[in-house]
């Protein structure tokens, strides 16, 4: 049973499911369980429990009474973010360029976050912020 898991609302859905669905299985070793990129569901899973689930933003807006308001915030700071531990930072921010990431902040070390601590930060097709750290 997932006990918890994001799910990502995505307007750009078939876009957002290539990039995950061609990232995921390298970088975190996840295997998609459902879903295509028709959508408007898609879910990947690592040893059976869910890491992520893409969702259609429309459909949910229909659901929840939202659909008049706007899609898109103005440009503000990140409220939430999707975060990778992956054994080799470097190699995969390399993964996620190659897979059409956009970089936000390179490869480092962040001892004052945590001993040990490497960090890179990406962002998906959709603007979602991406960290990928190991420790």
């Amino acid at each position: 049973m997932d006990a918890l898991h994001p799910r990502l609302l995505v307007s750009a859905f078939a876009a957002c499911f290539r990039f995950y669905d061609g990232l995921l299985p390298d970088l975190i070793g996840a295997d998609r369980t459902s879903g295509d990129e028709s959508g408007p569901y898609a879910h990947w899973d690592v040893d059976g429990q869910g890491v992520l689930a893409l969702f259609d933003r429309g459909v949910m807006a229909a659901v929840t009474g939202t659909a008049g308001l706007p899609a898109a915030a103005p440009p503000a700071q990140d409220r939430s973010m999707f975060v990778c531990r992956v054994s080799d930072v470097d190699a995969g921010l390399a993964l996620c360029l190659e897979h059409g990431a956009n970089p936000v902040a390179g490869a480092c070390d962040r001892p004052d976050w945590g001993p040990g601590l490497r960090t890179a930060h990406v962002r998906d097709p959709e603007g979602h912020l991406i960290e990928l750290q190991s420790y």
